[in-house]
């Protein structure tokens, strides 16, 4: 075991620090919420979004506070160095020699990166998070969404909290850059994206050939191989349909029909698993229908939103989509970055882009590039208008906005939009 340790020791902070980049405050705030209990602290996400830089920014803290570095064990199955740990009883006989190794007192601090790559080990962390007679605090990652599904989320059942971990909202992109929020820089967002990486690739060509990597990645570790994808051609291009559909009323009826059409024989049980597999990678989001009077989820017709526009900008750039879809996206992914419960709004023959819930309230918005033209903002205007309730309701737009608020309806530039949510319901 003297060999591992002496392996994954550049990857903690037993005797060096290490980059932790751009600060993400907004999970180290929920990571303190949690702190100094036995909860398992869950963070979840697409791959590449930072969740590793999440992790050892807590640990930094943690230890910029008293907490003595061999009391941090960082973990990371992504890295050859950890290969070692294929199972949990291998992890079980390692977390006891480290502790043994460092002669570690007292409560000491687990982080697993990727833990879904360690096989059967929710059952080692189930009997940690409930053994009295040590000191842990666990804080996992994991890129699929049934990380924590069916028999495991029982098996933790009340022992433990969870985030999604999102790309770099707007706010957090121009503070990185050192930028103003204003029309020109969002628009700039609008055309690349917000994963953590691309700040920091010198040219176009390089972010597509990562983007590529990226993408064939999800689809290979977290569908291909774990789900054993037959036709791996057909689950691509469910993949480039959706990606190339953002924003638009699909069903999967649709989707067998497009492939029917282009002679390419499917069900529809086999798009339906497709399409689930890649919704629980993290990289593209479901938004379902939300009757206003009938107060009910509508099934049929559903949105899609990627995670994260760079993979349409960089990877399927010649497919023309207008950018005012491109915005809802961007929006969506806003709404979802401040815990807002998301829903397409659909009222008799109008549709409203999203009804967002939060604290038992209704916030309803329409997304619209431009309102300057007189019929597009009377559109805009009577979908709102015909919701009989005293919700707030705005229009989002990419427009300067020259005139103010009124008709009980509030105009937010998309930049500014951050600082409205942050306000929201105060």
């Amino acid at each position: 075991m003297e060999e591992y340790i002496a392996n994954i020791e550049k990857y903690n902070f037993w005797h060096s620090t290490s980059k932790t980049g751009f600060k993400r405050n907004k999970y180290l705030n929920w990571l303190n919420q949690f702190k100094d209990n036995r909860l398992i602290k869950v963070l979840v996400g697409q791959r590449r979004v930072g969740k590793s830089y999440v992790l050892r920014q807590y640990i930094e803290q943690l230890i910029n506070s008293g907490v003595k570095k061999t009391n941090t064990l960082y973990i990371n199955t992504e890295y050859l160095e950890f290969d070692f740990l294929s199972d949990y009883k291998k992890l079980d006989a390692f977390i006891r020699y480290y502790k043994n190794h460092f002669n570690v007192k007292g409560k000491y601090y687990l982080f697993i990166d990727e833990i879904q790559q360690i096989e059967g080990w929710e059952k080692l962390i189930n009997a940690l998070s409930q053994d009295f007679t040590q000191e842990v605090e666990i804080v996992i990652t994991g890129s699929n969404s049934e990380l924590l599904s069916g028999e495991l989320s029982t098996l933790l059942s009340g022992r433990y909290v969870q985030i999604t971990v999102l790309p770099f909202s707007f706010e957090e992109y121009c503070e990185h850059l050192s930028l103003t929020k204003n029309r020109i820089n969002y628009l700039h967002y609008l055309q690349t994206g917000g994963l953590p990486e691309l700040f920091h690739l010198p040219n176009e060509e390089t972010k597509r050939h990562y983007l590529g990597a990226l993408r064939d990645t999800i689809l290979l570790r977290d569908i291909i191989q774990r789900h054993h994808v037959k036709d791996i051609s057909l689950l691509l291009d469910v993949f480039t349909y959706l990606v190339n559909n953002v924003a638009t009323l699909t069903s999967i009826t649709n989707l067998v029909n497009y492939f029917n059409d282009k002679k390419r024989k499917t069900t529809y049980d086999t798009i339906a698993n497709y399409i689930g597999y890649v919704l629980q990678t993290y990289i593209i989001h479901k938004c379902e229908r939300f009757d206003l009077k009938g107060k009910e989820i509508v099934g049929g017709n559903v949105k899609y939103y990627l995670n994260d526009l760079a993979f349409k900008n960089y990877l399927y750039s010649g497919f023309t989509h207008g950018y005012g879809y491109l915005l809802e996206n961007l929006v969506y992914l806003q709404l979802l970055n401040h815990n807002f419960e998301t829903f397409v709004g659909h009222m008799r023959n109008k549709e409203i882009d999203f009804v967002a819930k939060k604290n038992e309230k209704n916030l309803y918005i329409q997304v619209s590039f431009t309102i300057e033209n007189e019929k597009t903002l009377s559109r805009e205007q009577a979908s709102l208008q015909a919701i009989n309730d005293n919700y707030e309701k705005w229009i989002i737009t990419m427009d300067e906005l020259p005139f103010s608020n009124k008709d009980g309806i509030k105009y937010i530039s998309i930049w500014n939009l951050d600082d409205h949510l942050n306000n929201w319901n105060v």
